[in-house]
């Protein structure tokens, strides 16, 4: 019984990350997609501001949290932060600006959680 309490706490406590971090992301999604360059990486290091900086080291910090926690219950790893570190880095000189592709995010994340997919 004392693991399956264990579990569940974990579980109750990976849910409560998850949150956490949907809403940290969105925060940071809705600054960016007001023009604040940087979440997404595009400029490499030129475009990092300090906000920018820990709020990157925060949903990492997050995201690996999550991790780790699924991979103990045997879940997959968390598949918000595995595609927001996929979206970062360079990108070729005609892609959408970050505040575009932030609005697109924000777009699909609001679709997500009304069951609109």
């Amino acid at each position: 019984m004392a693991r399956a309490d264990r579990l569940a706490r974990i579980d109750a406590d990976r849910i409560g990350y998850e949150t956490d971090y949907r809403a940290a992301l969105i925060a940071a999604l809705e600054t960016t997609a007001k023009g604040r360059w940087g979440l997404f990486g595009h400029q490499g290091k030129k475009g990092e501001t300090p906000a920018v900086v820990a709020t990157i080291a925060a949903l990492t910090e997050l995201g690996e949290t999550i991790d780790a926690s699924r991979e103990t219950l045997g879940l997959e790893p968390f598949a918000l932060h595995a595609a927001f570190v996929a979206a970062r880095g360079p990108v070729r000189s005609d892609a959408v600006g970050e505040p575009k592709q932030a609005q697109a995010w924000l777009a699909r994340l609001a679709r997500e959680s009304t069951g609109d997919l």
